[in-house]
């Protein structure tokens, strides 16, 4: 690109997911959503939780061989352009980082590509999403000492749930899993290296079919542990069961 011209650089959006189940409204109890909604993450006192319902279209999730399970990072999404090996646009979601605001800028996200830089993460040309991770986000489940940019293409890879196959795909397996078994494969891994022994559990997944990326069809999905109602312990939730309600609400209003 020109350095001369007043054209930028411009990244493709981040695609929203959907949920593979339904998800639904439920109001909760006002007393505890003001003693403990901050810390759930709640701004208002309800919750959308998932139903046992298949959301019409991602029945790849539950059917298709060629679907599997990959943890989803708890941090913030964070897309980047290089160019002959300079980094030359980023983007915070829908916000774009200014490369060169180092005072009272996203310095975090700065440190977490030059972190990534030095494990070889970052390409040398082309688009790549990732998540950054570390001290500053999401109150640092990982326990990290400094930031880090984890791409996606990696996590594919390196951050699988081999034992996704192993159990039937409903409703009720899925969230057993969440609840007691969904353990953070990157901590896991950092932790082996470190010579500890704490579990920590992993946000949700991210549900992949690559096969149906390249026939060019829905091919993710994501599924997080707060999208269950136990996550929220000792709520009282008005008027949920796993079967839901026959009302249908607009699945694109949800996060």
């Amino acid at each position: 690109m020109c350095p001369d011209n007043d054209l930028k650089p411009t990244l493709t959006d981040f695609p929203k997911l959907h949920c593979p189940f339904i998800r639904q409204t439920f109001k909760i109890n006002k007393d505890w959503w003001k003693e403990r909604g901050a810390q759930n993450g709640l701004r208002t006192p309800e919750v959308y939780l998932v139903v046992n319902r298949v959301n019409p279209g991602y029945e790849w999730v539950f059917d298709d061989p060629d679907t599997f399970a990959v943890e989803k990072l708890d941090g913030t999404n964070v897309k980047l352009l290089t160019e002959k090996g300079r980094l030359v646009a980023l983007q915070n979601r829908l916000n774009v980082v200014d490369l060169l605001q180092i005072v009272k800028g996203k310095t975090f996200i700065i440190e977490g590509i030059f972190q990534a830089i030095g494990k070889d993460y970052v390409k040398t040309d082309g688009e790549q999403a990732g998540e950054v991770i570390g001290p500053k986000l999401q109150k640092n489940p990982y326990k990290l000492d400094t930031h880090l940019w984890y791409p996606f293409e990696k996590a594919i890879t390196d951050l699988r749930y081999k034992s996704f196959d192993e159990h039937a795909r409903t409703f009720d397996n899925w969230s057993a899993w969440f609840k007691d078994h969904l353990v953070s494969r990157f901590y896991t891994k950092r932790a082996s290296k470190l010579g500890l022994t704490d579990k920590v559990m992993a946000e949700g997944i991210i549900l992949y079919n690559l096969r149906r990326r390249a026939e060019k069809k829905s091919w993710m999905a994501k599924l997080r542990r707060n999208m269950f109602d136990w996550f929220y312990e000792g709520c009282v939730i008005e008027g949920y069961s796993t079967a839901g309600r026959d009302e249908a609400e607009d699945q694109e209003k949800f996060d």
